[in-house]
């Protein structure tokens, strides 16, 4: 069997079949419930969609599996049913194929995850390893004539999954990876580095699925090809990006789009072609059609093969930022600090982000050289973490070291991205980081940054009073710090930046409540009023107690009663725990009137974060 179904690939290209979970949605079942379970819950439905795939040409059919893994079936209660539902569900597809006396393989699917692998997810490599070799084991005993792995972003992963597979059976193993619009996975490998690492794990096929329409998922067949020429390759896009209208989530590639792309599939090398979400029967019938014309086709050689991805973006957005709307509506508001990399390599960062969304944050803060470090740009790594992650940012941006060309040059540059929040911050002096010989020249202070911007750029013109095309729309930010040892004068520079427009303001870490409410309660006094603008109340989870000490004695702005310090020093070698739920204590007495967080990730433990995040997500 495990033969039979890559010699025929050798000889002709074989069609996959379309969506499942677009099918099923379509048919009444919500995005909230468990697909896999189906399989043990309404059978007739699954089999059903199976069936009209077949009848509509597919040679191959997924199992309805795709997520029957432990930590996705623990969502919905069903964790110890892993081997049950992953067998019922191949031995539904198997009397479906039987009734319909055609030859048809089966492939147990096999999906992500769902939580990402240490040290951006609180999963270990051998714990995901287990959960693969689980789900897999099950495919393999129920009967399926070959596995496929889908949908993958994390490159790490997919090889986990491959090698699990190569140790359990011998059947053929299909590894394909979904992509983000500008052709990069989520943790922004670009597809030759992904089809080299699938090749060299021991996958039989590989591929990408999902991602975008026929025409990027053939740019992406193309430079794998060009990475790994010897190798069968798997293709199943979507019927295009998806689109909310209402309460539906609609696809706009026909059938007939879908049908005039497999000749190109063809002359790319693609083995096996199909559809993944938005397609439907109708999709794979039309590519069966056309399927029929194109066998005499031949394959183009990987060196005429163009292979320059084209990137594909979007108009711009001129509504208000997703914090400024989360703000408006009195949402608590979540935002996370990150640092930029000390190299050009984005991956971790990108993985971080992508966790902290799952997680429930609401924009990712992006800091600029902190502690006057040599640090990738913050604007630039602004714009990745949007383009690839899908989360919308804050970007740091400091007076100090800018004179008034290039701030007002970053500006537009940061908003030619796609960046709409600004925090503004004097910046930390150059003395203290890797170039204290650099210059620290500023011809401006926040407050008249913030003018610029409010009052200047937001309006249409530069700080000279010339037009600068088009207004921008920046939702801008600026520091409070109400540990000050000087409250009178934060209380001034705080009318200062009220006065020129700040929108919202960010706290230095806050240990002490109470001091924060007696700071507002002493700028109630002074101006006659309350603060009216939204603030976001540092939280800083300790590790250990020389970390409390360390920010208590050492670094300025935070004070950290000795109650809690002393709290650190009981701990031991449990301070990471202690400091969550510190942090966690923290959030519960200040959310009454607080319009959100911002919390700042200590030595890259990004898992302690997202774990603050949906703690306080699952209590607000």
């Amino acid at each position: 069997m495990t033969n039979e179904f890559l010699t025929q690939l050798a000889s002709t290209p074989l069609l996959a079949d379309g969506a499942m979970g677009t099918m099923l949605h379509s048919r009444g079942i919500g995005f909230d419930e468990c697909f896999d379970a189906l399989n043990l819950t309404n059978p007739v439905l699954v089999a059903d969609i199976h069936r009209e795939y077949i009848h509509a040409g597919a040679q191959i059919i997924l199992t309805n599996t795709f997520g029957a893994n432990r930590y996705k079936l623990a969502k919905h209660g069903l964790a110890d049913r892993v081997a049950e539902i992953n067998r019922a569900g191949v031995e539904l597809a198997r009397r479906v194929v039987a009734a319909s006396f055609r030859h048809v393989w089966i492939a147990g699917d096999v999906g992500p995850l769902g939580i990402r692998l240490a040290p951006f997810g609180r999963v270990q490599p051998e714990e995901a390893r287990q959960a693969f070799r689980e789900q897999i084991q099950a495919l393999v005993h129920a009967g399926a004539d070959l596995i496929v792995i889908e949908t993958m972003t994390d490159r790490n992963e997919v090889v986990e999954a491959i090698r699990v597979a190569r140790e359990i059976t011998t059947l053929p193993i299909v590894a394909t990876m979904t992509f983000t619009r500008d052709d990069r996975t989520l943790f922004g490998d670009d597809p030759a580095t992904v089809a080299r690492a699938m090749h060299q794990a021991g996958a039989d096929v590989i591929g990408a699925n999902c991602s975008g329409g026929p025409s990027q998922l053939l740019r992406i067949l193309r430079q794998m090809r060009q990475a790994v020429p010897d190798a069968r390759f798997w293709i199943k896009p979507n019927a295009g990006w998806p689109e909310q209208v209402g309460d539906r989530v609609m696809y706009a590639a026909t059938p007939e789009y879908f049908r005039d792309f497999v000749s190109e599939f063809r002359r790319a090398g693609a083995n096996v072609m199909g559809g993944c979400c938005g397609t439907t029967p109708a999709h794979i019938a039309a590519m069966h059609q056309a399927l029929q014309q194109t066998l005499h086709i031949t394959v183009e050689s990987v060196e005429s093969a163009p292979t320059t991805p084209t990137i594909e973006t979007g108009a711009e957005a001129a509504h208000p930022s997703h914090l400024a709307r989360t703000l408006a509506a009195k949402k608590f508001a979540i935002a996370v600090e990150l640092d930029p990399p000390r190299s050009p390599a984005t991956q971790s960062l990108i993985a971080a982000a992508a966790l902290l969304q799952d997680a429930g944050a609401d924009v990712i803060d992006v800091a600029d050289t902190p502690m006057a470090r040599m640090r990738m740009s913050a604007w630039a790594v602004c714009e990745v973490i949007q383009r690839q992650v899908g989360i919308e940012t804050t970007l740091h941006f400091p007076t100090r070291g800018r004179n008034l060309l290039r701030v007002q040059g970053d500006l537009l540059a940061a908003h030619a991205v796609g960046i709409r929040n600004v925090f503004v911050v004097m910046g930390d002096p150059t003395s203290i980081g890797d170039y204290p010989e650099a210059t620290d020249n500023y011809d401006l202070v926040p407050s008249g940054l913030i003018k610029l911007i409010k009052q200047g750029f937001n309006v249409g013109v530069d700080h000279a009073g010339i037009s600068i095309g088009q207004p921008t729309a920046f939702f801008v930010g600026a520091a409070l710090n109400p540990c000050s040892p000087e409250p009178e004068n934060e209380i001034k520079n705080l009318i200062r930046k009220l006065n020129a427009g700040a929108d919202f303001f960010l706290t230095q870490p806050i240990f002490d409540p109470q001091a924060l409410r007696e700071f507002f309660e002493r700028f109630a006094d002074k101006t006659g009023r309350p603060l009216d603008r939204p603030v976001l109340v540092g939280i800083l989870p300790l590790v250990s107690i020389k970390h409390a000490n360390f920010l208590h004695n050492e670094v300025p702005g935070i004070v950290i009663p000795e109650a809690i310090r002393q709290r650190m020093e009981r701990a031991g070698e449990q301070g990471v725990r202690e400091g969550v739920r510190i942090a966690l204590e923290l959030v519960e007495q200040i959310k009454p009137w607080a319009a959100g967080i911002y919390l700042m990730p200590q030595f890259n433990r990004y898992d302690l974060v997202a774990e603050i995040i949906e703690a306080t997500r699952r209590r607000v």
